[in-house]
């Protein structure tokens, strides 16, 4: 295959992966705006006066912790803040954060997936096959998909212990304010340096784990790694959902934009290290008033 042929193969592939991960990032997004908009949620068709209304519920005496499933729609399933969980919450709130996070970060990793689908087709017409990028970009997904059932957990204690409002958002001024100041002076830390910089030069990655991988379990392996790089570097970040509501789609789509220009500007530690200061400082204005 001449080198001009191959050219026009890798850009074919470039542009099949590419439009892969759009279909993967559409579909993610879409669900989760079909869910805000369910829930009337803050950036959605239906926000506004009806989550006004859903975050004064006390009102006429309504007995919400008694109120049966049945009679609730998928919103109030989705964010049981006024009752205990039933298993289908914790079903479909698991299920919203993995969603979520494919939709987040699959914009972030794209770099990476199209350099190993380009070095994938090349080493294919050199008789040297790898493993299918689609391993790699699956192990990717697995880390996500157990940090979604951390973070499920972890708004679970939230709201056992009356920490988040009804539209999933911390219930005090002060909780918030904690929560900025903590994902701010993480945004500092050594770790922070280090796993982004894996996150942002994906040869260097490569190169540092051994190279790309011929069998589906190293590719697997190699997915998981640069994934545990990924959440090393962001979960601080989705930390922050927990400010603005757990489904706000403006918000989700604020933190989105910054995974993605964290990784792709080529400013180093700059921009975590700005939007860092200002979380603390944030943090600080919005929770020192409450004290």
């Amino acid at each position: 295959m001449g080198d001009t042929a191959l050219e026009a193969v890798l850009r074919r592939d470039r542009a099949v992966v590419t439009a892969a991960l759009a279909v993967i990032a559409v579909f993610a997004w879409a669900y989760v705006l079909w869910l805000a908009a369910d829930m009337g949620m803050p950036g959605s068709p239906m926000s506004g006066g009806e989550a006004g209304d859903m975050a004064g519920m006390d009102m006429a005496g309504m007995d919400m912790a008694g109120m049966d499933m049945a009679s609730m729609d998928m919103g109030a399933a989705v964010a049981p803040g006024f009752r205990a969980w039933a298993s289908v919450d914790f079903v479909f709130t698991f299920t919203m954060w993995a969603v979520m996070m494919v939709g987040m970060m699959t914009p972030s990793v794209a770099p990476m997936l199209l350099l190993y689908a380009g070095v994938a087709r090349k080493a294919l017409a050199d008789s040297r096959p790898i493993a299918s990028t689609a391993w790699f970009f699956t192990g990717y997904l697995v880390v996500w998909v157990v940090f979604s059932i951390v973070a499920t957990g972890a708004q679970w204690l939230l709201v056992r212990f009356g920490m988040l409002d009804p539209l999933m958002a911390a219930h005090s001024a002060v909780l918030g304010g904690i929560i900025l100041i903590a994902a701010g002076l993480y945004q500092w830390t050594p770790i922070k340096g280090v796993c982004l910089r894996q996150c942002q030069a994906p040869i260097a990655f490569l190169a540092s784990h051994g190279g790309f991988r011929t069998t589906a379990p190293g590719a697997l392996r190699l997915g998981m790694d640069h994934g545990a790089y990924c959440l090393g570097c962001c979960w601080a970040l989705m930390t922050l959902l927990f400010v603005g509501g757990v489904m706000n789609v403006l918000w989700i789509a604020g933190i989105a934009v910054l995974v993605l220009l964290e990784k792709v500007v080529p400013a180093g530690q700059l921009i975590p290290r700005i939007s860092g200061a200002l979380m603390v400082a944030v943090g600080i204005w919005l929770g020192l008033p409450a004290l």
